[in-house]
Protein backbone atom coordinates (compact mmCIF):
# COMPACT_ATOMS: atom_id res chain seq x y z
CA UNK A 1 0.00 0.00 0.00
CA UNK A 2 1.30 3.56 -0.76
CA UNK A 3 3.23 4.88 2.42
CA UNK A 4 2.58 8.62 1.56
CA UNK A 5 0.13 10.21 4.59
CA UNK A 6 0.30 13.74 2.73
CA UNK A 7 1.29 15.24 -0.77
CA UNK A 8 5.12 15.76 -1.89
CA UNK A 9 5.45 19.31 -2.64
CA UNK A 10 8.17 19.42 -5.11
CA UNK A 11 9.67 22.60 -6.67
CA UNK A 12 10.87 22.00 -10.61
CA UNK A 13 12.46 24.32 -12.99
CA UNK A 14 10.39 24.62 -15.74
CA UNK A 15 12.22 25.74 -19.21
CA UNK A 16 9.28 28.07 -21.43
CA UNK A 17 10.09 28.13 -24.58
CA UNK A 18 13.54 29.12 -26.39
CA UNK A 19 15.37 30.86 -23.96
CA UNK A 20 18.45 31.83 -22.66
CA UNK A 21 19.57 30.01 -19.39
CA UNK A 22 18.22 32.79 -17.39
CA UNK A 23 14.42 32.79 -18.64
CA UNK A 24 14.31 29.44 -17.03
CA UNK A 25 10.99 29.39 -14.49
CA UNK A 26 10.74 27.79 -11.36
CA UNK A 27 7.50 26.65 -9.97
CA UNK A 28 5.82 24.59 -7.07
CA UNK A 29 3.22 21.79 -7.59
CA UNK A 30 2.04 18.82 -5.12
CA UNK A 31 3.06 15.79 -6.67
CA UNK A 32 0.58 13.09 -7.38
CA UNK A 33 0.18 10.06 -4.96
CA UNK A 34 2.30 6.97 -6.87
CA UNK A 35 -0.05 4.29 -8.02
CA UNK A 36 0.79 0.68 -8.41
CA UNK A 37 4.35 0.38 -9.45
CA UNK A 38 5.30 3.91 -8.81
CA UNK A 39 7.50 5.81 -6.25
CA UNK A 40 8.66 9.06 -5.31
CA UNK A 41 11.89 10.21 -5.66
CA UNK A 42 13.80 12.62 -3.93
CA UNK A 43 16.40 14.43 -5.94
CA UNK A 44 19.64 14.17 -4.16
CA UNK A 45 21.20 15.25 -6.86
CA UNK A 46 20.92 16.13 -11.40
CA UNK A 47 23.12 17.93 -14.05
CA UNK A 48 23.36 19.34 -16.66
CA UNK A 49 24.02 17.56 -20.20
CA UNK A 50 24.49 18.44 -23.55
CA UNK A 51 20.57 17.26 -24.39
CA UNK A 52 19.53 20.00 -21.99
CA UNK A 53 21.39 22.89 -23.70
CA UNK A 54 20.17 21.27 -26.76
CA UNK A 55 16.44 21.32 -25.64
CA UNK A 56 16.60 24.84 -25.01
CA UNK A 57 17.01 26.22 -28.41
CA UNK A 58 14.14 23.35 -29.26
CA UNK A 59 16.98 21.41 -31.03
CA UNK A 60 16.81 18.14 -29.78
CA UNK A 61 15.46 15.01 -31.53
CA UNK A 62 12.07 14.32 -30.28
CA UNK A 63 12.06 16.74 -27.28
CA UNK A 64 8.42 17.69 -25.56
CA UNK A 65 6.74 20.73 -26.66
CA UNK A 66 7.38 23.95 -24.15
CA UNK A 67 6.71 24.09 -21.76
CA UNK A 68 8.05 21.26 -19.65
CA UNK A 69 10.42 20.39 -16.50
CA UNK A 70 14.36 19.19 -18.25
CA UNK A 71 16.51 17.19 -16.46
CA UNK A 72 18.01 14.01 -17.79
CA UNK A 73 19.01 11.60 -15.14
CA UNK A 74 18.60 12.06 -11.10
CA UNK A 75 20.10 10.48 -8.30
CA UNK A 76 17.88 10.02 -5.33
CA UNK A 77 16.30 8.34 -2.62
CA UNK A 78 12.67 7.09 -2.31
CA UNK A 79 10.05 8.87 0.22
CA UNK A 80 7.52 6.77 -0.89
CA UNK A 81 6.17 3.82 -3.00
CA UNK A 82 2.35 2.99 -4.44
CA UNK A 83 0.80 -0.24 -4.27
CA UNK A 84 2.78 -3.44 -5.02
CA UNK A 85 6.33 -1.76 -4.60
CA UNK A 86 8.37 -3.16 -1.85
CA UNK A 87 8.03 -0.79 1.16
CA UNK A 88 12.34 -1.57 2.10
CA UNK A 89 13.07 0.79 -0.83
CA UNK A 90 12.39 3.80 1.08
CA UNK A 91 14.85 5.39 1.92
CA UNK A 92 17.49 3.90 -0.15
CA UNK A 93 19.39 5.76 -2.90
CA UNK A 94 18.77 4.99 -6.68
CA UNK A 95 19.69 6.07 -9.73
CA UNK A 96 17.27 6.70 -13.63
CA UNK A 97 17.54 7.64 -16.56
CA UNK A 98 14.47 9.95 -16.88
CA UNK A 99 15.26 12.45 -20.18
CA UNK A 100 12.96 15.35 -18.80
CA UNK A 101 11.61 16.01 -15.30
CA UNK A 102 14.81 15.62 -13.22
CA UNK A 103 15.28 19.48 -12.66
CA UNK A 104 13.12 18.61 -9.38
CA UNK A 105 13.32 18.34 -5.89
CA UNK A 106 11.45 15.31 -6.16
CA UNK A 107 9.56 13.19 -8.85
CA UNK A 108 7.25 10.63 -9.60
CA UNK A 109 8.94 7.59 -11.33
CA UNK A 110 8.40 3.39 -12.42
CA UNK A 111 10.10 1.57 -9.83
CA UNK A 112 11.72 -0.49 -12.75
CA UNK A 113 13.26 2.36 -13.85
CA UNK A 114 15.71 2.86 -10.69
CA UNK A 115 18.77 1.32 -10.59
CA UNK A 116 20.84 0.93 -6.83
CA UNK A 117 23.52 2.87 -5.95
CA UNK A 118 26.15 1.77 -4.22
CA UNK A 119 26.57 2.66 -0.13
CA UNK A 120 30.29 3.89 -0.63
CA UNK A 121 28.65 6.17 -3.85
CA UNK A 122 28.30 9.54 -2.83
CA UNK A 123 24.60 11.29 -4.99
CA UNK A 124 27.25 13.83 -6.87
CA UNK A 125 29.70 11.33 -8.18
CA UNK A 126 26.77 8.79 -9.26
CA UNK A 127 25.58 11.90 -11.03
CA UNK A 128 28.11 12.05 -13.01
CA UNK A 129 28.02 8.59 -14.56
CA UNK A 130 24.45 8.28 -15.04
CA UNK A 131 23.72 8.69 -18.78
CA UNK A 132 27.40 9.51 -19.22
CA UNK A 133 28.15 6.26 -18.14
CA UNK A 134 25.75 4.49 -19.49
CA UNK A 135 26.32 6.02 -23.05
CA UNK A 136 30.05 5.47 -22.46
CA UNK A 137 29.87 1.90 -21.66
CA UNK A 138 27.53 1.25 -24.75
CA UNK A 139 29.38 2.39 -26.99
CA UNK A 140 32.63 1.09 -26.13
CA UNK A 141 31.56 -2.19 -25.30
CA UNK A 142 28.26 -3.12 -27.02
CA UNK A 143 28.72 -0.70 -30.44
CA UNK A 144 32.17 -0.18 -31.49
CA UNK A 145 33.12 -3.78 -29.03
CA UNK A 146 36.72 -2.36 -28.66
CA UNK A 147 39.39 -4.63 -28.17
CA UNK A 148 42.48 -4.72 -25.67
CA UNK A 149 45.60 -3.12 -27.31
CA UNK A 150 43.60 -0.77 -29.63
CA UNK A 151 43.77 2.66 -30.29
CA UNK A 152 40.58 5.40 -30.51
CA UNK A 153 39.78 8.72 -30.82
CA UNK A 154 37.98 10.43 -28.10
CA UNK A 155 36.47 13.67 -29.69
CA UNK A 156 36.06 15.76 -26.64
CA UNK A 157 37.26 14.10 -24.01
CA UNK A 158 37.02 16.30 -21.23
CA UNK A 159 33.13 16.48 -21.67
CA UNK A 160 31.30 14.08 -19.53
CA UNK A 161 30.78 11.71 -21.83
CA UNK A 162 34.08 11.90 -22.78
CA UNK A 163 36.04 12.03 -19.96
CA UNK A 164 33.98 8.74 -18.95
CA UNK A 165 35.07 6.99 -22.07
CA UNK A 166 38.38 7.76 -22.10
CA UNK A 167 38.69 6.41 -18.21
CA UNK A 168 36.59 3.12 -19.68
CA UNK A 169 38.69 2.69 -22.09
CA UNK A 170 42.38 2.92 -20.39
CA UNK A 171 41.12 0.50 -17.47
CA UNK A 172 40.43 -2.26 -20.55
CA UNK A 173 43.97 -1.98 -22.04
CA UNK A 174 43.00 0.61 -24.75
CA UNK A 175 45.12 3.52 -26.10
CA UNK A 176 43.25 7.31 -26.53
CA UNK A 177 43.94 9.71 -28.22
CA UNK A 178 41.79 12.23 -27.52
CA UNK A 179 40.94 16.00 -28.30
CA UNK A 180 40.27 19.16 -26.02
CA UNK A 181 41.20 22.62 -25.82
CA UNK A 182 44.99 23.18 -24.41
CA UNK A 183 43.68 24.54 -21.17
CA UNK A 184 42.00 21.23 -20.60
CA UNK A 185 45.35 19.13 -21.84
CA UNK A 186 46.61 18.39 -18.53
CA UNK A 187 43.64 16.89 -17.29
CA UNK A 188 42.92 15.28 -20.32
CA UNK A 189 46.38 13.44 -19.92
CA UNK A 190 46.15 12.62 -15.92
CA UNK A 191 42.96 10.64 -17.15
CA UNK A 192 45.25 8.73 -19.65
CA UNK A 193 44.74 9.81 -22.98
CA UNK A 194 47.21 11.98 -25.34
CA UNK A 195 45.66 14.84 -25.87
CA UNK A 196 45.35 16.78 -29.12
CA UNK A 197 44.06 20.44 -29.52
CA UNK A 198 40.83 20.71 -31.38
CA UNK A 199 41.16 24.78 -32.20
CA UNK A 200 44.44 23.67 -34.25
CA UNK A 201 43.31 23.60 -37.90
CA UNK A 202 45.40 20.59 -38.30
CA UNK A 203 44.02 18.44 -35.30
CA UNK A 204 43.20 15.84 -37.90
CA UNK A 205 47.04 15.72 -39.71
CA UNK A 206 48.31 15.29 -35.67
CA UNK A 207 46.39 12.45 -34.84
CA UNK A 208 47.29 10.84 -38.23
CA UNK A 209 50.92 11.39 -37.18
CA UNK A 210 50.22 9.72 -33.75
CA UNK A 211 48.30 7.03 -35.40
CA UNK A 212 49.82 6.44 -39.01
CA UNK A 213 47.98 3.23 -39.06
CA UNK A 214 44.94 4.17 -38.46
CA UNK A 215 42.64 3.74 -35.20
CA UNK A 216 40.10 1.07 -34.85
CA UNK A 217 37.48 3.23 -33.40
CA UNK A 218 36.00 7.09 -33.31
CA UNK A 219 33.90 8.57 -30.51
CA UNK A 220 32.32 11.55 -32.68
CA UNK A 221 30.03 13.50 -30.56
CA UNK A 222 30.20 16.67 -33.15
CA UNK A 223 29.04 15.54 -36.40
CA UNK A 224 28.59 18.29 -39.52
CA UNK A 225 31.50 18.22 -42.09
CA UNK A 226 33.88 16.78 -39.86
CA UNK A 227 32.70 13.50 -39.53
CA UNK A 228 34.21 12.77 -42.54
CA UNK A 229 37.56 13.31 -40.89
CA UNK A 230 36.63 11.16 -38.47
CA UNK A 231 35.70 8.27 -40.98
CA UNK A 232 39.11 8.66 -42.45
CA UNK A 233 41.23 8.33 -39.48
CA UNK A 234 39.84 4.44 -39.04
CA UNK A 235 42.09 1.52 -40.36
CA UNK A 236 40.20 -1.16 -42.38
CA UNK A 237 37.92 -2.94 -39.70
CA UNK A 238 37.40 0.33 -37.95
CA UNK A 239 34.65 1.65 -36.50
CA UNK A 240 32.89 4.83 -36.06
CA UNK A 241 30.78 5.75 -33.55
CA UNK A 242 28.82 8.62 -34.32
CA UNK A 243 26.59 10.18 -31.19
CA UNK A 244 25.74 13.61 -31.66
CA UNK A 245 25.78 16.36 -33.84
CA UNK A 246 26.87 19.26 -32.09
CA UNK A 247 28.49 21.05 -34.84
CA UNK A 248 24.61 22.10 -35.62
CA UNK A 249 23.66 22.92 -32.38
CA UNK A 250 23.44 26.94 -33.13
CA UNK A 251 21.65 26.26 -36.17
CA UNK A 252 18.11 27.49 -36.58
CA UNK A 253 15.72 24.97 -38.46
CA UNK A 254 14.28 21.38 -37.68
CA UNK A 255 16.16 19.75 -35.24
CA UNK A 256 15.89 15.83 -36.80
CA UNK A 257 17.58 17.08 -40.28
CA UNK A 258 21.04 16.49 -38.81
CA UNK A 259 20.35 13.82 -37.59
CA UNK A 260 18.95 12.27 -40.86
CA UNK A 261 21.80 13.53 -42.44
CA UNK A 262 24.10 11.77 -40.55
CA UNK A 263 22.06 8.69 -40.99
CA UNK A 264 21.99 8.84 -44.27
CA UNK A 265 25.61 9.41 -44.24
CA UNK A 266 26.69 6.41 -42.18
CA UNK A 267 24.90 4.79 -44.54
CA UNK A 268 26.00 5.19 -47.39
CA UNK A 269 29.70 4.66 -45.86
CA UNK A 270 28.46 1.29 -44.76
CA UNK A 271 28.09 0.14 -48.24
CA UNK A 272 31.68 0.68 -49.05
CA UNK A 273 33.87 -2.58 -49.51
CA UNK A 274 36.71 -1.02 -47.31
CA UNK A 275 35.89 -2.94 -43.96
CA UNK A 276 35.11 0.11 -41.75
CA UNK A 277 31.42 0.62 -40.20
CA UNK A 278 29.84 3.10 -38.88
CA UNK A 279 27.15 3.40 -36.69
CA UNK A 280 24.46 6.22 -34.94
CA UNK A 281 24.28 5.51 -30.94
CA UNK A 282 21.00 6.19 -29.94
CA UNK A 283 20.73 5.84 -25.86
CA UNK A 284 16.92 5.28 -26.70
CA UNK A 285 17.16 2.76 -29.21
CA UNK A 286 15.35 -0.61 -28.17
CA UNK A 287 13.19 0.92 -25.71
CA UNK A 288 10.06 -0.29 -27.42
CA UNK A 289 11.25 -4.19 -26.28
CA UNK A 290 10.88 -1.97 -22.55
CA UNK A 291 12.02 -4.87 -20.47
CA UNK A 292 15.18 -5.57 -22.42
CA UNK A 293 15.99 -2.23 -22.57
CA UNK A 294 15.42 -1.57 -18.72
CA UNK A 295 17.37 -4.64 -18.16
CA UNK A 296 20.47 -3.39 -20.70
CA UNK A 297 20.58 0.07 -19.00
CA UNK A 298 20.25 -1.98 -15.55
CA UNK A 299 23.44 -4.55 -16.20
CA UNK A 300 25.61 -1.50 -18.01
CA UNK A 301 24.84 1.19 -15.09
CA UNK A 302 25.77 -1.13 -12.37
CA UNK A 303 28.80 -2.48 -13.95
CA UNK A 304 30.02 1.14 -14.26
CA UNK A 305 28.81 2.26 -10.62
CA UNK A 306 30.87 -0.85 -9.54
CA UNK A 307 33.68 0.31 -11.14
CA UNK A 308 33.26 3.94 -9.30
CA UNK A 309 32.77 2.22 -5.76
CA UNK A 310 36.37 -0.19 -6.63
CA UNK A 311 37.85 3.60 -7.65
CA UNK A 312 38.43 2.70 -10.55
CA UNK A 313 37.02 5.47 -12.25
CA UNK A 314 37.42 9.47 -10.71
CA UNK A 315 33.74 11.22 -10.41
CA UNK A 316 34.58 14.47 -13.18
CA UNK A 317 32.37 16.85 -11.41
CA UNK A 318 33.48 20.35 -12.53
CA UNK A 319 30.77 22.03 -10.28
CA UNK A 320 27.91 22.08 -7.85
CA UNK A 321 24.75 24.26 -8.11
CA UNK A 322 21.73 24.37 -6.19
CA UNK A 323 18.32 23.42 -7.44
CA UNK A 324 17.51 27.65 -7.45
CA UNK A 325 20.34 28.08 -9.51
CA UNK A 326 20.09 26.21 -12.31
CA UNK A 327 20.22 28.98 -14.69
CA UNK A 328 23.81 29.82 -13.53
CA UNK A 329 24.62 25.90 -14.02
CA UNK A 330 23.09 25.39 -17.24
CA UNK A 331 25.16 28.98 -18.49
CA UNK A 332 28.19 27.63 -17.29
CA UNK A 333 27.66 23.91 -19.18
CA UNK A 334 27.55 26.18 -22.09
CA UNK A 335 30.36 27.93 -21.65
CA UNK A 336 32.21 25.08 -22.84
CA UNK A 337 35.20 26.01 -20.02
CA UNK A 338 34.98 22.66 -17.49
CA UNK A 339 35.78 19.08 -17.34
CA UNK A 340 33.35 16.91 -16.53
CA UNK A 341 29.51 17.45 -15.50
CA UNK A 342 28.07 20.34 -13.54
CA UNK A 343 26.04 18.87 -11.10
CA UNK A 344 22.54 20.44 -9.66
CA UNK A 345 21.67 19.27 -5.33
CA UNK A 346 18.62 20.03 -4.07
Amino acid sequence: MNTTTRATRATEIVLPGKVDPTGLQTRTRDLPTPTAGQVILRMDATGVSFAEQQMRRGKYYDQPPFPFVPGYDIVGTVTAVGPDVDTTLIGHRFAAVTKTGAWASALLLEAADLIPVPDGVTAAAAETLVVNGITAWQMLHRTARVPTGATIVVLGANGGVGSTLVQLARHAGIRVIGTASARHHDRVRELGATPVDYHQPDMYQRIHHLAPHGVHAVFDHVGGAGLTQSWRLLHRGGVLVSYGTAATKNHDGNSQLPILKSFARLALWNALPNGKTAHFYNFWAGKRHLTNFRNRLREDLTHVLALLDQGVLTPQIAAQFPLADTSAALALAESHTTTGKIIITP
